[in-house]
């Protein structure tokens, strides 16, 4: 039975490309393409997370962000969609006012057998993102700024911010010393910090940056694994707003995870350079890859 799911999760990804629509700013597509995948309650068996982990997780980033929301002038609203198999997530902003900033969750995508309790939190993070994440923006179809960040940023965001304001106060180096680290993660993270629990946290948040390009990786029916010392080679003209590559994916968790600016210096809707790493700020490590993002945007 569960070689027989396994079996319809790749022929239904196969349908799946690199060029179909990011998260909208209306929030009609979702962190991975529009899929037909649905995953229904009583499947748990075969893997994924449990409902009480998939409230868990929305509840810890409620309780961190609530009221940072709040004095943007919006209200954070979760839709918590458990029984619906829907193997995606959603930002949206309510159309009449924009002060009601949605983060859509579903239990399709808690359910599926790549997700884990902490690549599910980097999703409610990138969703969040959307709407916390900064520069650069999203464009409509006149090419106008809009509210939400970019793909690209709202992952670099749930590594960069969320996520380590999502591990503070857990016993993360017992966390880690379960997890297999590769040596190379562990020595990046070790250069960027020089804390014990700011490492643990950089070598956790990179392992549920793997995990999440793991389920880029199935979804996309993509041939080639994704891994920590095979980043993207490609190199964009302009920033890309769309879906990057699964690759290009945990190469942006990566660098969010070990760049060295403090969670607590926000990032601004207009400056690039403001609570991230650049070169503009001297940084060498933790940049925002290529593979999707273009510096020249910054000058």
């Amino acid at each position: 039975m569960k070689s027989l799911f396994v079996a319809t999760i790749f022929t239904l990804s196969a349908a799946l490309t690199q060029a179909s629509f990011a998260c909208d700013i209306h929030g009609k597509t979702g962190i991975v393409p529009d899929n037909k995948l649905n995953i229904p309650t009583g499947i748990k068996a075969m893997g994924g997370i449990n409902e009480i982990q998939f409230n868990k997780v929305i509840d810890r980033v409620g309780a961190l962000y609530t009221k940072v929301v709040a004095q943007l002038g919006g209200t954070l609203e979760f839709e918590r969609n458990w029984t619906d198999g829907t193997v995606n997530a959603y930002a949206h902003r309510d159309d009449e006012t924009g002060k009601i900033w949605y983060v859509s969750m579903f239990g399709g995508l808690a359910r599926h057998p790549q997700m884990t309790e902490d690549g599910f939190a980097v999703v409610v993070c990138h969703e969040l993102g959307h709407h916390l994440g900064g520069f650069p923006k999203k464009k409509d179809a006149m090419g106008n700024i809009r509210w939400a960040s970019n793909e690209g940023q709202a992952d670099y965001f749930s590594t960069l911010k969320c996520l380590r304001n999502y591990f503070a106060g857990m016993d993360n180096q017992a966390v880690v010393a379960k997890l297999k680290v590769p040596a190379a993660v562990t020595d990046a993270c070790k250069k960027s910090f020089a804390n014990a629990d700011e490492i643990a946290v950089c070598q956790r948040s990179s392992m549920a940056g793997l995990n999440l390009g793991n389920f880029f990786k199935v979804l996309m029916g993509t041939k080639t694994d994704v891994t920590f010392t095979t980043p993207d080679k490609a190199v964009v003209n302009v920033t890309y707003d769309n879906h990057p590559a699964a690759q290009c994916r945990l190469d942006t968790y990566y660098q969010g995870s070990l760049c060295d600016k403090s969670v607590n210096e926000d990032v601004s809707d207009t400056d690039g350079n403001q609570g991230t790493c650049t070169e503009n700020n001297g940084d060498k490590n933790g940049l925002r890859p290529l593979c999707w993002f273009q510096p020249k945007s910054l000058n």
